[in-house]
């Protein structure tokens, strides 16, 4: 069978492309050449994210092909801190963010925070850049 040792399987591609998304949720629509839908969203571990309708967001493309895709990540909507190698700056809308910085302190920032169950903290805590000092009465 001299057809099938000449018909192979292609090789497996990789590429991305920049895309706008047009579909928001867990699989979402993302226009790059042409509307795809239902494409999975990666993340690093430990982070959930979907990315909002009309966001510029990084589309992989893998397989024989180039045919499985997926969208991998966004470019930020504003221009973002610079941070230390290693550090982790997560931020959502508005001006919520949580900064684990290098030096092992942790910046939590948000126009409204609430804690749900009990959180606890080792170390000093400040409040505003003032010493946290609860009030008993």
């Amino acid at each position: 069978m001299w057809l099938s040792r000449q018909v192979r399987p292609g090789a497996a591609t990789a590429d991305a492309d920049l895309g706008i998304t047009t579909i928001s949720g867990q699989k979402v629509g993302v226009v790059t050449r042409g509307e795809v839908r239902d494409l999975p969203v990666y993340g690093p571990g430990g982070y959930l994210w979907t990315p909002a309708n009309g966001a510029a967001v990084l589309v992989v493309k893998g397989g024989p092909g180039g045919e499985e895709q997926c969208v991998a990540g966004t470019r930020p909507l504003e221009e973002v801190r610079e941070i230390a190698p290693g550090e982790v700056y997560l931020y959502g809308p508005g001006e919520n963010s949580v900064y684990l910085k290098a030096d092992g302190s942790v910046e939590i920032r948000g126009s409204r925070v609430t804690v749900a169950g009990e959180l606890s903290i080792e170390g000093r805590l400040t409040v505003n850049g003032e010493p946290y000092r609860p009030c008993n009465g």
